[in-house]
């Protein structure tokens, strides 16, 4: 029994080591909001557009080590009028093993971190809006997989472009 214990803890022990994924932090590194024509805006008929840019930087902080920055901008105007214009930067910092091969790191950094970021970030948004006494903005879930697998798409095709 003894030595079942400690072949447990020596798996567990090896599971620890060689995980491949994991996040350290996530936090907010940025935020901005302005509503450039308050009071005024307050009077018009709210029929709003809503534009929403959304933009996923990583960089290496070390070997293993990456921070990923989700950014989130929605700019909501009536009519030619912007109401307001509201920016999130949410970010982490996720290790990722070298055992990963290259095609997974970057869906990992292009996609699944990002997907993690997202509720953060739409959270952030909801409240800047919220306390500026704007109708509640609620942002739908985004498919990260699907953009970053349009991304790829794009550079296949700018490649081949670049080939002929």
């Amino acid at each position: 029994m003894a030595d079942e214990q400690q072949t447990n803890g020596a798996a567990q022990t090896d599971a620890q080591q060689e995980q491949a994924f994991a996040i350290q932090r996530i936090y907010t590194k940025d935020v901005s909001f302005e509503a450039p024509g308050a009071p005024a805006i307050f009077r018009k008929e709210w029929k709003p557009e809503l534009n929403l840019d959304l933009n996923v930087k990583n960089t290496v902080i070390e070997d293993g080590v990456y921070e990923v920055v989700l950014k989130i901008t929605a700019t909501n105007k009536v009519g030619d009028e912007v109401a307001f214009l509201a920016e999130v930067h949410q970010a982490g910092i996720f290790t990722i093993a070298d055992s990963i091969e290259d095609n997974q790191r970057a869906h990992l950094l292009g996609a699944f971190c990002p997907n993690i970021l997202f509720p953060y970030a739409r959270e952030c948004l909801s409240s800047l809006v919220s306390r500026s006494t704007f109708p509640q903005l609620n942002l739908a879930p985004v498919n990260f997989d699907a953009i970053f697998a349009q991304h790829l798409q794009q550079r296949q095709q700018q490649g081949e472009q670049a080939d002929a």
